[in-house]
């Protein structure tokens, strides 16, 4: 497999849409639905730091990852390099493509000056996880139906 890894632009919106769409398939309680609310994500997304969205391409998108180096984590209080989105299409996971990118978003957090990244994941996606853990990621929290984890770097 050759995996290309670039910063988002603009023009990967529709693909954006499309691989967030497949890869909540069944985890609707945890995403948004609607089209146009995935669009607005994705502009928010890219305004929050534009610099730490990636995109995983073989011929075409499969897989997004968000990392906002930006980001006040108040439990840490200091800022941390925050994973707001990870989507791999579903035909990809379990090929290395979702690592690829939380190494991708651990490498841009140290580049950053952050010594923390952290997520939040829905208490009940256990493939994601399970997929944090094996990456190094510790359960700290949970709110309503999230998990809060973190990770040293």
């Amino acid at each position: 497999m050759r995996l290309k890894i670039r910063n988002v632009r603009k023009e990967d919106l529709d693909f954006f849409v499309k691989v967030y769409k497949e890869t909540y398939k069944g985890l609707e309680e945890y995403a948004y639905t609607n089209d146009k609310i995935i669009r607005w994500y994705f502009r928010w997304l890219m305004r929050r730091d534009p610099q730490g969205f990636f995109v995983a391409e073989a011929d075409s998108p499969i897989a997004f990852i968000h990392c906002d180096a930006n980001w006040m984590s108040y439990p840490e209080g200091k800022k941390v390099g925050e994973i707001h989105e990870l989507v791999v299409h579903p035909n990809w996971i379990g090929k290395g493509v979702g690592k690829t990118l939380v190494l991708k978003a651990i490498d841009y957090s140290k580049s950053r000056g952050r010594d923390t990244i952290e997520l939040w994941v829905g208490y009940t996606n256990y493939r994601a996880i399970n997929f944090y853990k094996k990456m190094g990621f510790k359960e700290r929290e949970s709110s309503d139906r999230w998990i809060r984890m973190t990770k040293k770097i």
